[in-house]
């Protein structure tokens, strides 16, 4: 995978995650967030996703699966929410830069291995 392709992971993922993280603990966890927290938490997430993504770029579907897991432990070890709510707005905040990177990659924009398919070539 390009490294373009990890940065627009990591862009993505902290912008949209930080707005679902936000917007997800104020409504599932009933706790005080201000926006930065969200962003931060999801920059960590995203980050991680870019890394692992990087790295496993030919495993399909393994980096965006383990930044679904990440950000579901991420919540729950930074809220009180217990682990349904974490897996719940884990899942929220997780789908989005999915569906928006699908969208990039549809675009030509990035690679679709920045959602987790590799690119398979055929021929010579």
């Amino acid at each position: 995978m390009a490294l373009l392709d990890t940065v627009s992971i990591v862009l993505v993922a902290t912008l949209v995650g930080g707005v679902g993280i936000y917007a997800g603990v104020r409504l599932l966890v009933d706790s005080a967030i201000e926006p930065v927290d969200g962003l931060v938490l999801a920059l960590v997430g995203a980050v991680a996703w870019g890394a692992v993504s990087l790295f496993l770029a030919s495993t399909p579907v393994l980096g965006p699966v383990l930044a679904l897991l990440v950000w579901v432990v991420l919540v729950a070890v930074r809220y009180p929410c217990g682990w349904p709510a974490a897996s719940a707005l884990g899942f929220m905040v997780w789908l989005p830069p999915v569906g928006l990177l699908y969208l990039l990659g549809s675009l030509g924009l990035v690679s679709f291995a920045a959602v987790g398919v590799p690119v398979v070539h055929f021929g010579g």
